[in-house]
């Protein structure tokens, strides 16, 4: 069966109709999670004489794909070398370190093996090849240069049991990662709104939603986009010129640039819950690194997968939990902006994908009982390419307000610059992301 993606547009019924902005801002962030909020301090700190206003339709920063997740700083392991899932992952980790030791964020490197049986161990093997050729990625400082960019080492099965001795005896082989970790993503994500809220020109508006967007016909305010938005339960919106618009909402992000795309060429989301479970049981004990089974490849050779695998993550207090697995979400059939939200009702956790998660987990943990899995929390993951496709890279595409400005440099006025597909490794490379859009695409204007 060929699952349906979504393709409707923001305001598709055509409620909120063009006004006139009121006023201007210079740089407006859509979306308040780890990735927004990432974006927005870089912008508030690199350009200080300038407005940045970043509007999350919530009341609370990162309500959804940033706080349903595993908490993992990845590594930069599995995704092509040239990717940007890689160079944006491996330059996010080492940030995302460093703000955490410097800001007082709790965190925790404790190191990852990925576990293979035997029919698995060259996939763990090409891993450790490609570890060892990796360059480091732009703007890493220059004194990481004389190490290796991503560390890992081929471990047998009894040495992998060395270190985690409730292993299955199926497991022959491991490939230890020293690089991956574990923070608490809402502190992380409250020092970034304090950055905000303390610069010149940082402004953070919640339980705001965007409505509606339009090219600006250029004016004497120069180039741009107006955006309507609704505070809270108002009947009617306000509208701005924002020069700059970087569309960062996620699960919404194609329905927000679909809303100036014309209908044949509008990008459908795909849905993917992931379902985790806590574990509470003397079956397995003394757990201190993460356990990572090898990804199932669906053709299409080693990067052809959608998920990582129902994993064995930690807490920061040390309890154990499973997840995420990965079950396909498809949109109602007349499904349009109105309903585009129509995730949120598969994010009850429920005993249906407990027995499934329990056969992944047992694979490589023999020891885990059924009858001690639990529901946890669920997650949502935006996926542009369906089940059984090949890997799909992180995208940042960029649209201009007025065909004058199309194929200029985005840094000057009238881009609005799209992240689509952000999802793992978004967390960890979330202030790299950051860089890469004021650092390699708005900066390259002032040069």
């Amino acid at each position: 069966m060929q699952l349906r993606g979504l393709t409707a547009a923001l305001n598709g019924n055509n409620r909120f109709k063009f006004k006139r902005p009121k006023s201007v801002v210079d740089y407006l962030v859509v979306g308040g999670g780890v990735v927004g909020l990432a974006i927005a301090q870089r912008l508030a700190e690199s350009f200080p004489t300038c407005s940045t206003f970043l509007v999350e339709r919530h009341p609370r920063a990162g309500e959804e794909i940033s706080s349903r997740n595993s908490e993992v700083i990845h590594s930069g392991l599995y995704y092509p070398s040239n990717s940007l899932k890689t160079r944006l992952c491996l330059r996010g980790r080492d940030m995302i370190y460093k703000r955490c030791a410097t800001h007082h964020i709790p965190y925790r490197k404790c190191g990852k093996l990925v576990v293979a049986r035997d029919e698995q161990k060259s996939y763990i093997e090409n891993l450790h090849r490609k570890s060892m050729n990796l360059a480091w990625p732009p703007h890493s400082p220059r004194e990481n240069l004389q190490r290796s960019v991503l560390p890992t080492k081929l471990l047998s099965g009894r040495e992998a049991r060395e270190l985690e001795p409730d292993l299955s005896s199926e497991i022959v082989a491991a490939l230890w990662c020293p690089e991956t970790g574990i923070l608490d993503s809402h502190s992380f994500m409250e020092s970034l709104e304090k950055d905000i809220i303390d610069s010149e020109a940082g402004n953070l508006v919640y339980s705001t939603k965007v409505v509606r967007i339009d090219p600006h016909i250029p004016d004497s305010l120069g180039l741009g986009w107006v955006i309507q938005t609704v505070t809270g339960d108002a009947p009617e919106g306000d509208a701005m010129l924002a020069r700059t618009v970087i569309n960062a909402s996620g699960l919404s992000s194609t329905l927000f640039l679909n809303s100036i795309l014309p209908a044949s060429e509008r990008i459908p989301m795909y849905y993917a819950r992931g379902s985790y479970a806590s574990y509470h049981s003397t079956s397995i004990r003394n757990i201190s690194h993460l356990i990572y089974p090898c990804p199932e490849l669906r053709g299409g050779g080693e990067h052809a997968f959608h998920s990582l695998g129902t994993h064995l993550t930690l807490d920061l207090q040390g309890k154990v939990r499973f997840g995420p697995d990965i079950e396909w979400i498809e949109p109602p059939s007349e499904c349009d902006c109105d309903d585009a939200d129509f995730w949120t009702q598969h994010l009850i956790p429920d005993e249906s994908r407990i027995a499934e998660m329990h056969e992944a987990v047992t694979r490589y943990l023999s020891g885990v009982k059924l009858e001690r899995m639990q529901p946890d929390y669920c997650g949502m993951r935006p996926k542009l390419v369906p089940p059984h496709a090949g890997f799909q890279d992180f995208v940042f595409r960029v649209d201009y307000s007025t065909e004058q400005s199309t194929g200029t440099i985005p840094g000057q006025a009238g881009a609005m610059i799209s992240l689509l597909g952000i999802e793992s490794p978004g967390l960890t490379s979330s202030l790299a992301i950051a860089e890469y859009i004021v650092e390699d695409l708005l900066k390259v204007g002032e040069r």
